[in-house]
């Protein structure tokens, strides 16, 4: 009896207890050589060797065939390696919290199971994809979704022409040299001078340069290296002709002459 109770415990665990056989699941962190993620799954103790490592072949990677397992204890302290594959995992010491490191004896490399750019990839032409009855695209066709939305794209392009006329139209209304005052979107109100407008390198659409009575802009009238206007740093912009008023705004008075 004591003979087969040893036969039972596995070729690679050293001597003793012998645990009770049963049908339960054991709580098990998987490590391997070929990388250094662990991964944590449950398996069921009346799995034997074999059929563990082919499990593990979907975790790790590493064919079963080339496999050599060994068993660490919750605290890492070694047990011994699960060698033999007639034996059930439930006859090895495991228990929730242990770690089954696998080695790979296949001659992989480290972290080439981890590198998806050497993995072949296929590639369709695009004819062939156009033919296809139940792609994406055939569906997004068949729905007239998205760029396949023909009324809706005509009606984009047409509300783009004509905040793009309107623009076009403000920004024919504001004369170079005319002062002027600026609200901006979350921005305190400021006076300004019309420097420039027109469209830009930068941006599409119409822009009106301005420049700023007090340095609060953002340049010198040069934007991508193309100049637009002078004026000081700091002291020029940008901004869309419908932040744009123009009218008699007298310069604002710094208070440096009350202070001489």
């Amino acid at each position: 009896m004591k003979a087969a109770a040893a036969a039972a415990a596995g070729p690679g665990v050293g001597p003793g207890p012998v645990p009770v056989l049963g049908t339960g699941s054991v709580s098990l962190a998987v490590s391997s050589s070929l990388n250094a993620f662990r991964t944590h799954k449950r398996y069921s103790t009346a799995l034997t060797i074999a059929e563990f490592k082919c499990k593990l072949e979907l975790v790790v990677g590493s064919p079963a065939s080339c496999m050599e397992l060994e068993l660490y204890g919750a605290r890492e302290e070694p047990l011994g390696r699960l060698d033999c594959d007639e034996a059930l995992l439930g006859s090895y010491p495991v228990a929730d919290g242990c770690r089954v490191h696998v080695i790979d004896r296949s001659g992989a490399r480290i972290g080439e199971y981890e590198d998806v750019s050497q993995v072949e990839k296929y590639e369709m032409a695009e004819s062939d994809y156009e033919k296809r009855p139940e792609s994406l695209r055939s569906f997004l066709r068949q729905q007239r979704w998205g760029r396949y939305d023909t009324e809706a794209t005509r009606r984009r392009a047409a509300e783009q022409e004509q905040r793009r006329a309107q623009e076009a139209a403000l920004a024919a209304a504001l004369p170079l040299g005319t002062r002027c005052q600026v609200r901006v979107p979350g921005q305190p109100c400021k006076r300004a001078t019309i420097m420039y407008v027109g469209q830009t390198d930068f941006k599409p659409g119409y822009w009106v340069g301005v420049r700023y009575d007090e340095p609060l802009g953002k340049h010198d009238g040069s934007v991508g290296g193309r100049r637009y206007f002078e004026c000081q740093p700091k002291y020029g912009a940008f901004v869309k002709p419908q932040s744009v008023t123009p009218g008699d705004f007298p310069e604002e008075d710094d208070g440096l002459e009350d202070e001489l």
